[in-house]
């Protein structure tokens, strides 16, 4: 707690005056352009990695950056998004699978968590997830587990998209969905791309992005 207060402390001291009209401007009005959904892993820390400002980005954070699908029970992952979409009238919503998730982690080792019963039910929306695992993987378990990592990502992608804000803003064009996979050991993003069903590294899309408009 110390180590909070004495962050809070700096904010106050040396952050927030430097950026007193910024937050002057947000003070009664949002306007993100992107939802960006992740886990709620400590680790994973989106405005440092993305090395955004306040206002830039509507965040939603959920144990193995689950999306239940539509229907599945009313809560607040499904209220953030259809804020999101509905209210805020984001462009882009992005969901931030990353490496080590201990959630997709106690899937994969099949663990008895008759303890946690809330996580236990919460973690079958993960389960999906096997049908999207990529063929021809490595036989190893570190390679089928980073498999269903990058797998969970697809199965939440396709999960958001049974929500029917969802699904009206994607085909009137007014809305990307992105799936993504941040490794903690080097600070990489990975995209996935559904045409050629595969991650690639962000660091092409951006690439591609210049020379389009080049």
């Amino acid at each position: 707690m110390k180590r909070l207060l004495q962050g809070y402390a700096q904010f106050r001291r040396d952050v927030f005056p430097e950026k007193k009209e910024h937050f002057h401007l947000l003070s009664e009005l949002q306007k993100p352009d992107t939802l960006f959904i992740t886990c709620a892993d400590s680790r994973v820390v989106p405005d440092l990695i993305l090395q955004t400002e306040p206002g830039d980005m509507f965040l939603c954070r959920t144990v193995g950056n689950v999306v239940p699908p539509h229907g599945y029970m009313p809560g607040g992952v499904s209220s953030t998004v259809e804020y999101a979409v509905e209210v805020l009238h984001v462009k882009h919503i992005i969901i931030c699978g990353h490496s080590d998730c201990g959630a997709v982690k106690a899937v994969f080792d099949k663990r008895d968590l008759s303890r946690l019963p809330l996580t236990a039910r919460w973690l079958g929306l993960v389960e999906p997830a096997w049908k999207y695992l990529a063929p021809g993987l490595d036989a190893d378990p570190r390679s089928q587990y980073v498999g269903l990592i990058h797998a969970n990502v697809q199965a939440q992608m396709a999960n958001l998209k049974t929500h029917p804000e969802i699904s009206r803003a994607l085909a009137e064009g007014r809305l990307q969905v992105h799936g993504w996979f941040y490794d903690i050991l080097t600070g990489a993003i990975e995209a996935y791309d559904e045409r050629a069903r595969r991650f690639r590294p962000l660091e092409e899309y951006a690439e591609e992005d210049v020379a389009g408009r080049s």
